[in-house]
Formats: C-alpha cells, sequence, structure tokens
C-alpha cells in the first residue's frame, strides 16, 4: 500500500470552551474600593478585626451577616481580613446587622503600630457598648470597652452610672463578673443577700446566681467592670 492510498484520521476541530461567568456584583459592592494585594492598612486590619470579633461574639455567621447587611459573603470576608475598606453606607448597614453605633468601627489610631491595635487601649480611643441587661436607663450609664475587642475570654469595662440609674429586674448568664467602685457608691444586689460598696471596694460574684445593681451615690458612680466571658 502506497503512502498516497493511506486515509489520515481527521482530529476534530477544537470547540471553544467559555468561561462561566463571573457572580454579579451588587450595586453597592460595586462601589467599594477593589481588594488590596497582600496586607492591608492597619486601620482595614483593625476594623476588620473588630467586624469579625463582634460577628462571632453574637454567634453569628459569615452569611447572616452579610444578609441582614445587604453584601455578600465574600465582601464581608474580605472586610474582616483588612482586604477592602467599606463604604460609610456599608458600614452603617453592617452596624445595623451588629446591632452597634457605627461610630464602634472607626478608631482614631493617632499612627499607632498594628501590634499594639490588639493589645492596648489608649483613653483617647475608647469606645462605647451597650449591654442587653441594661433595659429602659440606657441612657443613664455609659460603658467605655477597656479591652481592644469582644475576642477572648474577658470583658472590661468603665461604667459611669448616672443619679437614678438601675439595671433593672434582676438577670443571671454564665460566667464571673467582679468589679471596682472608683467612685461613687454602688447598690449590689446577689441573690437573696444586698451589699452596698463604695469608693475603693470589690466584688466578685458568679453570674448564674440572679442579680442587678443600681447607682448608690446623688452624683455619678464609677466601677471597673469585668465579666467572663464577654457579655455583648
Amino acid at each position: 500500500m502506497t503512502r498516497s492510498n493511506i486515509v489520515r484520521a481527521q482530529r476534530p476541530a477544537a470547540v471553544p470552551i467559555e468561561a462561566p461567568p463571573r457572580p454579579v456584583a451588587s450595586e453597592e459592592e460595586a462601589r467599594e474600593p477593589a481588594a488590596a494585594r497582600g496586607k492591608g492598612k492597619v486601620a482595614d486590619v483593625w476594623l476588620g478585626t473588630q467586624l469579625r470579633s463582634l460577628r462571632k461574639a453574637k454567634g453569628l455567621s459569615l452569611a447572616q451577616v452579610g444578609a441582614q447587611a445587604g453584601l455578600s459573603i465574600g465582601m464581608v470576608s474580605q472586610i474582616e481580613r483588612g482586604l477592602a475598606s467599606p463604604s460609610i453606607r456599608s458600614l452603617r448597614k453592617l452596624a445595623d446587622a451588629l446591632e452597634v453605633p457605627v461610630a464602634w468601627f472607626f478608631h482614631a489610631d493617632g499612627g499607632r503600630p498594628a501590634a499594639e491595635l490588639n493589645m492596648i487601649v489608649r483613653r483617647e480611643d475608647r469606645r462605647q457598648l451597650r449591654l442587653p441587661t441594661v433595659g429602659t436607663n440606657a441612657d443613664l450609664v455609659v460603658m467605655d470597652l477597656l479591652t481592644p475587642d469582644l475576642s477572648g475570654d474577658i470583658q472590661l469595662l468603665m461604667m459611669t452610672l448616672e443619679p437614678g440609674f438601675t439595671s433593672g429586674e434582676t438577670h443571671r448568664h454564665r460566667g464571673e463578673e467582679a468589679g471596682l467602685v472608683v467612685a461613687g457608691a454602688l447598690r449590689l444586689w446577689h441573690g437573696e443577700e444586698e451589699f452596698l460598696l463604695n469608693q475603693g471596694d470589690s466584688f466578685r460574684f458568679p453570674s448564674t446566681v440572679p442579680h442587678r445593681y443600681a447607682n448608690a451615690s446623688e452624683g455619678s458612680t464609677e466601677v471597673v467592670w469585668v465579666l467572663s466571658p464577654p457579655l455583648v
């Protein structure tokens, strides 16, 4: 058989494969700055840490926060990792989803190193927190968070109780509480017991026993309050 008589099999023509379409970003996400390559800015990393610790403290998933804020899981994840700078509108949505004021996510870092942001809280950088155990008298108490975030096993607060403040009905939860009365006087009810603590007095008690507290001074009362685990 000669070479000219051999019929060579023709390979079928290659069919181009179309790439799957990219997910369409929401109008809000389209306005977000592009994610930074590599390590994010200190402010973005700090914001992401606060968002992640607050979300975990409330027992929420990325999907739940994203759904409530109207953002994709990917966008929330990038913000938590410091790879995206959210717009003010997105921050407001995240704050509403996590039930905190939008100021929670702002931090006057003053050029502080990243390592310090996870360990140290400067007086001028304190943020305010509202606890679920405080009832209708919430306008009579200011709670400054003294720990960098809500992660970890300890939450440290500087509580300023205005005249007439009371925490309301007794409540209980897991963990322990401790504190030091810095100024004024504190009345504390724990189970069937009632105590009056003056400036310089301190306390510790199991939070599983029903308890409540009130300002026992005619002026403001300041208490350094410790909760373990953190109560959001």
